[in-house]
């Protein structure tokens, strides 16, 4: 194939005298469809019998959908949910994971012009009394409900009263057997036809510092602007369909959006896995990458973390996993410097060529990607570069930069929430992301962009000194890599410390064994000797800020329900101090045997 994997950024620099700095694309958005739907439609017309999405059945075969089959069943389904008057004020709320019947349903739905509201599969399931769930339902109005397994979802949907529910098995009005059974008439075009790029397409969720979910309105202009954004600096995708086995949870928007969207506009292929990176799941998802190898690789930085380990262990699974693949992305959270160091080796030494690792950046609020890294780059936090059609404004704060979005990309504001529409975006109209970047080289604005964390999550020390957390947490995972996250702490303390979870792929090479786990926190002297000589490492390379003196491993992971860790993988680090200040008080203690410092390690 001819065509280049990148396109060249080419990025103009506007220097305004407030100190702030405006960076934009030279390369023009092009045309596009005006939804992703109408995307979707051209590849039915084109090449109805290609794979448009897989996934396992109980026995453990693949089930495919093909173009034409889904368009047969999403066209039935619209009509089903127009019959049950759902519209664009009556939207579908969709309460299961992902899946094959939760891909067709969604599609029956946005082909119609029906927004629909995905969920988080943690508020229905994990939650003991759906409070969130009656939230979003009291804020949306929807018209029905979908879950796939009405018997695992009968509680929380029976939380919110009468609403119709459609299911593909157990307890519910409607079966989605029912609805692909009816006959689509002309109100299925009608409606597609009334669609534009102002139609709402979903409503997302992210929940701000109270932990009320925020509906974001996705229109469906965003999400197809976005998409012509990424296939213009990822100039490859006209040539070559992809083929993506994604575990990323399509209630947000990195997979829902961007990976789904990605799939639908380039006529790829998507294989649901149905591992994550997870204690005992992500086996699944070793073996789902060996059964159908992807040609774009999408994961958060506990799923690489996990990845390189099998990479480097098992050459057979190397050479299958790379056989076809054109590039590795990594989102959510910087990938720390080592993990990236070594994925790049296994690659070079597995097909004998340099494979691409980029990443980008992007919220909710911007159908999500704001920038990508389409270059080579050697800083494990660098984000990349505006795309074309976008405008990032650097906003001044201290050493570093508020970044700002505004484009086509970007949402019209918060469902039913005017105040806090208002006060999301500056008087220039730039959504104010509350993300701190710096750039990576002053004098060459096509270099990209560092990210440096949330700003909300920076702190001082009694000292007076600033700590920007999230360069000092990619910093100390680039360290260490016996360690899987981190919280960094010391808020008004006199040193910075760091509440640790460790990598259980690197924990079981090292030490052959599983750590010994004391309670809340894990207490062995063996992995506390390693941790504590790369505390010394990182503090030696690092400037004052950066140093961590202390380190608290703990036993139990980040809890997804109570908020501390998103559906994409972040970890929120004020969240966590504030859940478990007891380990934070303990690790920041004078005689704790348990904490790590740089020169004592536990015993």
């Amino acid at each position: 194939m001819d065509t280049p994997l990148f396109a060249p950024p080419r990025i103009r620099r506007e220097e305004r005298p407030d100190g702030s700095v405006l960076l934009t694309s030279e390369q023009p958005l092009g045309d596009h469809p005006a939804t992703v739907m109408h995307s979707f439609r051209a590849w039915v017309e084109r090449d109805p019998d290609h794979v448009l999405v897989g996934e396992r059945d109980g026995d453990g075969a693949w089930r495919e959908v093909t173009y034409g089959e889904a368009d047969a069943a999403i066209r039935s389904i619209g009509q089903a949910l127009l019959d049950l008057g759902l519209g664009p004020d009556r939207p579908l709320l969709m309460l299961s994971g992902n899946g094959v019947a939760h891909m067709l349903t969604a599609m029956g739905a946005l082909g119609v012009g029906i927004p629909i509201a995905p969920t988080s599969v943690a508020y229905s399931l994990l939650s003991r009394d759906h409070a969130r769930i009656r939230q979003i339902a009291e804020l949306i109005t929807p018209g029905a409900v979908f879950a796939e397994d009405g018997d695992a979802f009968d509680e929380a949907i029976g939380s919110l009263g009468d609403l119709p529910r459609i299911v593909v098995e157990g307890p519910g009005e409607h079966t989605l057997e029912e609805l692909q059974a009816v006959a689509a008439t002309p109100a299925v075009d009608e409606a597609f036809a009334t669609m534009t790029g102002d139609s709402l397409a979903k409503i997302q969720f992210t929940s701000g510092s109270t932990g009320s979910p925020k509906g974001v309105q996705v229109t469906h202009g965003m999400w197809a602007a976005n998409q012509q954004m990424m296939r213009e600096v990822w100039p490859f995708l006209e040539e070559e369909r992809p083929v993506i086995v994604d575990w990323l949870p399509w209630s947000h928007t990195f997979g829902g959006n961007h990976n789904v969207g990605m799939v639908l506009v380039n006529g790829g292929t998507l294989y649901i896995d149905g591992g994550r990176p997870a204690p005992g799941a992500f086996d699944t998802t070793l073996r789902n990458v060996a059964d159908r190898p992807p040609t774009i690789y999408f994961n958060v930085p506990a799923g690489f973390a996990q990845l390189v380990p099998a990479l480097e262990a098992d050459p057979d699974f190397a050479r299958t996993f790379f056989s076809r693949l054109r590039l590795l992305f990594n989102a959510a959270a910087a990938l720390p410097a080592n993990l990236r160091e070594r994925l790049r080796a296994v690659a070079e030494r597995t097909t004998g060529h340099q494979v691409a690792i980029t990443g980008s950046w992007g919220l909710t609020e911007t159908a999500p990607a704001v920038t990508n890294a389409h270059y080579d780059f050697d800083e494990s936090d660098n984000i990349g570069v505006p795309l074309p059609g976008a405008e990032v404004l650097l906003a001044p704060d201290g050493d570093a930069y508020e970044i700002r979005a505004r484009g086509p990309m970007v949402t019209p504001g918060y469902m039913h929430r005017p105040d806090l529409t208002e006060a999301a975006f500056d008087e220039e109209g730039f959504y104010r992301t509350g993300d701190a970047v710096t750039l990576a080289d002053p004098d060459d604005p096509d270099r990209g962009l560092l990210f440096r964390g949330r700003l909300a999550e920076d702190f001082k020390l009694d000292t007076g000194t600033f700590v920007r957390v999230g360069a000092v947490r990619t910093a100390l995972l680039s360290s260490c890599p016996l360690l899987g996250d981190a919280v960094i702490t010391g808020e008004g303390a006199s040193e910075a410390g760091a509440l640790a979870w460790t990598n259980a792929a690197e924990v079981e090479r090292v030490l052959g064994r599983a750590p010994t786990v004391d309670g809340e926190v894990i207490a062995d002297a063996e992995l506390a000797g390693h941790i504590a000589a790369a505390l010394a490492e990182h503090n030696a390379r690092a400037g004052s800020a950066g140093q961590i003196r202390r380190l608290l491993l703990m036993s139990a992971p980040a809890d997804l329900d109570s908020g501390e860790i998103t559906d994409k993988g972040y970890v929120n680090q004020r969240k966590v101090r504030g859940l478990r200040g007891h380990l934070v008080e303990r690790l920041h203690a004078d005689d704790d045997s348990a904490v790590i410092t740089p020169a004592r390690s536990a015993s």
